[in-house]
């Protein structure tokens, strides 16, 4: 498992690249046909390839992962696949390549596969649009959907999540000279500070929403009055109720100076995952890990998000946070803790042999 998760770590796979995203699900395809016997279908899509594999004709069980990752090309190099201390480290390796070997193995050990899908998506880390109507069609026909996404701290198992998305609130003013006619200028960067410390108080922490303006940028020249400003936020809900108020109330910003513009782009695209969507199977996962002799995994709601937030909102059993088990997810000691990784993969495999048998 070592060995392939190696493989997996060196088709690096960042987002936007489609050559690298393309050269890791062809790494992905054949991990899978060497493991299982049979060669998944690559899916193409305008973000690079998903790669989804069907074990027997009658759908029943979907485990879902993602390729793409969040490193540039290059980090590889920097950060090679390396095994120390009990630590698998390299970029990828928890978020979430180790979750894709851990699937595939747990499958290889079924003596029956009847009623399995595999679904590894290029997309996940961009918001998933290229994928998420696969995802939904796919997990409707299966009636039970398992994410392979990292474990919570201790190898937590993810009963719930917040719905997500992002906004983009772009200021449009006019430039002028700074130093000899600023009064002809319409400051679009001052515009918006307005706009930012308005929408920093939309937030509501006993509803556990947070808003927060992460990414801005503004202006040509120290000596210009800037025309234009972009600011990107960040926004995690609980409720349904919750995305539709952030949403109507982005929409009605409006600017503070009388000849600026301000427009609103985006929205909450991952709805909430509410912890009654995995009930079921977070108590069969449960039961499954006492009748193996293993820790019974806890139960966390989590800020972020994944596409069991897709899944969970069609009313389908959803249960998250099945992959590895380690942490530093996007960061540079991102690592999986290697005396998990067959614990892990038997509570898998035993849990789809009790959904294939329901």
């Amino acid at each position: 498992m070592l060995a392939d998760l190696a493989t997996l770590v060196a088709a690096e796979s960042p987002s936007h690249e489609l050559d690298a995203v393309s050269a890791s699900a062809d790494a992905v395809a054949t991990l899978i046909e060497q493991r299982l016997g049979t060669a998944p279908e690559r899916v193409d899509s305008d973000a690079g390839p998903h790669v989804h594999w069907r074990g027997g004709h009658e759908a029943r069980v979907l485990v879902v992962g993602h390729h793409d990752t969040v490193f540039p090309l290059g980090t590889l190099a920097q950060r090679p696949f390396t095994v120390s201390d009990g630590r698998a480290m390299g970029p990828g390796v928890f978020d979430m390549k180790g979750g894709i070997v851990q699937a595939v193995h747990a499958v290889a050990a079924l003596a029956d596969r009847d009623g399995i899908e595999l679904l590894f998506t290029a997309d996940e880390e961009v918001g998933s649009g290229a994928s998420r109507s696969l995802i939904e069609e796919r997990a409707l026909a299966c009636g039970a959907v398992l994410v392979l996404e990292p474990g919570g701290d201790g190898g937590a198992l993810k009963i719930g999540r917040k719905g997500c998305g992002t906004f983009e609130v772009v200021v449009s003013g006019r430039a002028a000279h700074a130093g000899l006619e600023p009064e002809r200028g319409v400051n679009a960067l001052v515009e918006a500070s307005h706009q930012v410390l308005a929408i920093a108080e939309l937030g509501d922490a006993e509803r556990g929403t947070t808003v927060t303006p992460t990414v801005a940028s503004a202006g040509t020249a120290d000596n210009v009055v800037p025309a234009q400003a972009r600011v990107r936020v960040d926004v995690r809900v609980e409720s349904a109720e919750e995305a539709q108020r952030l949403e109507a109330a982005m929409a009605a910003l409006t600017p503070i100076a009388a000849e600026a513009t301000v427009a609103v782009s985006g929205g909450v695209n991952r709805p909430p995952m509410p912890t009654s969507a995995s009930a079921s199977l977070f108590a069969l996962a449960s039961e499954v890990a006492a009748e193996l002799g293993l820790p019974v995994p806890d139960g966390v709601a989590v800020g972020g998000g994944s596409d069991g937030n897709f899944t969970a909102a069609l009313g389908i059993p959803t249960l998250d946070g099945l992959g590895a088990v380690g942490g530093g997810a996007h960061a540079d000691h991102e690592h999986v803790l290697v005396d998990t990784i067959l614990d892990r993969t038997r509570l898998l495999t035993a849990l789809l042999e009790r959904l294939q048998s329901r």
